[in-house]
């Protein structure tokens, strides 16, 4: 039998699944930064994610790349799926090339990290019907029928809020960087077409040391990002 906020959460997502046709959720804007510990223009921009990540209406996370290591520091926070991310983002987004800092907004735009003048492009927005919950040692994921132009895919991003790390080689060396909503982990949960739907992934598929999660619904190949929600779950 479930208690009664086990039992208000159950009706919560089941009035979210049943709905359909129902208008655009607010959504938070999703600002990406791709940065390295190697790379001595990043601190700036690390310094950037961390003032929007505490700004309402502003998801701000740090995707920490490996391809600077041949400077002298190895990134302990690197992600093989963090270079993948922003190498397709690179062709999805017709750049010419990789680079660090780099952000991408909503994963439609990118600019420079580090020169704090990204305001006039994030707040709250319209989109998909989102709720995460965990149940029973599970994240699990739901999402409210509306109508979309194509498939979406549905992915839970483990996150670190925040570390400092002490760089004793390469370009950073004898810096103490300051690093925030650093992503730990990324897995897809599977593709969205629009129905009513539900995902669930066990808390022990995440990073051992993530205790929060971010959600995003994007448009296949990693076109607009058009549904987001986070939450802490450890």
């Amino acid at each position: 039998m479930l208690r009664p906020a086990g039992l208000s959460l159950y009706c919560g997502i089941a009035l979210l699944l049943a709905a359909s046709g129902v208008e655009a959720q607010s959504r938070p804007t999703v600002v990406e930064l791709y940065t390295s510990e190697g790379c001595s223009s990043c601190p700036p921009a690390e310094a950037e994610i961390g003032k929007l990540a505490k700004q309402d209406g502003i998801i701000a996370l740090a995707f920490h790349v490996d391809y600077w290591d041949s400077l002298g520091w190895r990134d302990r926070f690197e992600l093989p799926e963090a270079v993948a991310r922003q190498r397709q983002y690179a062709q999805t987004l017709h750049l010419p090339s990789v680079y660090t800092p780099q952000l991408v907004i909503d994963g439609q735009l990118d600019r420079v990290g580090g020169g704090d003048g990204i305001g006039a492009a994030t707040g709250h927005k319209p989109g998909v019907p989102l709720m995460i919950s965990v149940q029973n040692s599970n994240v699990v994921v739901a999402l409210g029928a509306q109508q979309q132009p194509g498939p979406c895919d549905v992915l839970v991003l483990g996150y670190l809020p925040e570390a400092v790390s002490k760089v004793t080689r390469g370009e950073n060396a004898g810096r103490e960087l300051h690093e925030f909503n650093i992503v730990r982990s990324v897995r897809r949960l599977g593709s969205w077409q629009g129905e009513a739907e539900s995902f669930s992934v066990p808390l022990t598929a995440l990073a051992a040391d993530a205790t929060g999660v971010v959600v995003l619904v994007q448009q296949r190949d990693q076109g607009p990002i058009i549904g987001a929600a986070t939450r802490l779950v450890r």
